[in-house]
């Protein structure tokens, strides 16, 4: 590790401050994937900013519209254990404790967990090539071991996964981030957040040096009575997805008025597919026509050597998962899901 500056910030505008004026700054909160980057020879901070202290970002607050606002400052554990959070947006809760571990969800900020970076081994080898981590150098996990990489999305330059399941039911619940930064505040929608790779994979999200993710809005509407995250892994415990899903029905007798299906583990953001969303408005809720929203989710998925086994993977667990939406109590272990 590199010797560096601390600096502890009392308010959003000095934190803002002080980053933006050091092209190798980074706010400090839960640092529970920078210090990892860090300690990997990857990051080499020459500040770090410590905004813990900003005491008006912390909490979850009602909004106007029937929706809330989460702080980004505020602990995965925290927001996911919230009565508010556990009512009425029960997705989310499943979703951050299939995380990690307690003891990271304790640290981890949501925040942090928006930012984080792609756990491929690759990118944590700095002896093998890797676009994400040196532009131009190449993608290692192309022609070597894939087995936990993208199937949608990617591009000859990456094939990495962003490894977070929070962000997951994010996408389905359709979350907005809200940001401020040197020019001011803005509000990104959850889908422009994360970016594709394309030829710049080692720009993972919209955000601008300097940029502080504040809160993140969540809209009126959130899947409680019919909801489900699936995450398949190769452990129970600890492990991050090889595929995982979040979905969130709403249901007019057995037909669907709206629906929300979101996958993790397969691509270089959390993967959404509105197309087949609005397919299924208005079709009944059962397996054939979950089956067509998956082949649709997954059209033009693409597999390599050693995770072709993932697009089949996913289409089951995207069919398993909305089954299991139909009635949440059938994700009680040993439980199965409604037909």
């Amino acid at each position: 590790m590199n010797d560096f500056e601390f600096q502890q910030s009392a308010t959003t505008e000095e934190a803002i401050r002080s980053v933006s004026q050091n092209e190798n700054a980074f706010f400090l909160a839960g640092g529970t994937n920078l210090l990892d980057l860090w300690k990997y020879d990857i990051t080499h901070p020459a500040l770090l900013v410590d905004i813990n202290h900003i005491d008006a970002s912390d909490g979850i607050t009602e909004k106007q519209d029937g929706g809330i606002q989460i702080s980004a400052t505020l602990s995965n554990a925290r927001t996911a254990y919230h009565s508010i959070i556990e009512e009425r947006y029960p997705l989310l809760s499943k979703a951050i404790l299939a995380g990690a571990s307690a003891q990271i969800r304790n640290m981890a900020t949501n925040g942090g967990n928006l930012i984080q970076r792609t756990r491929c081994y690759y990118f944590y080898d700095p002896h093998l090539p890797c676009n994400k981590r040196e532009p131009g150098s190449g993608c290692s996990a192309i022609e070597g071991y894939n087995r936990i990489h993208a199937i949608l999305g990617a591009s000859d330059c990456c094939i990495a996964v962003f490894p977070s399941d929070m962000c997951v039911a994010l996408a389905a619940l359709d979350a907005v981030v809200n940001v401020q930064g040197p020019a001011g505040e803005r509000s990104i929608p959850f889908a422009d957040f994360h970016r594709l790779p394309g030829d710049t994979p080692d720009i993972d999200n919209n955000l601008s040096h300097g940029e502080l993710i504040t809160s993140i809005d969540l809209p009126p509407e959130g899947y409680a009575q019919h909801y489900s995250y699936l995450k398949l892994r190769d452990r129970h415990s600890y492990a991050f997805a090889l595929v995982s899903v979040a979905t969130g029905l709403a249901l007019d007798g057995n037909r669907i008025s709206s629906a929300r299906i979101a996958l993790g583990g397969v691509a270089h953001k959390p993967w959404r597919s509105v197309d087949a969303e609005d397919f299924l408005k208005g079709k009944p809720a059962t397996e054939e026509s979950f089956s067509t929203a998956a082949d649709i989710i997954l059209k033009g998925a693409k597999g390599y050597k050693y995770n072709n086994f993932k697009i089949e993977l996913a289409k089951k667990a995207i069919i398993r998962n909305c089954l299991m939406a139909l009635d949440p109590a059938s994700q009680v272990p040993g439980a199965g899901p409604s037909r």
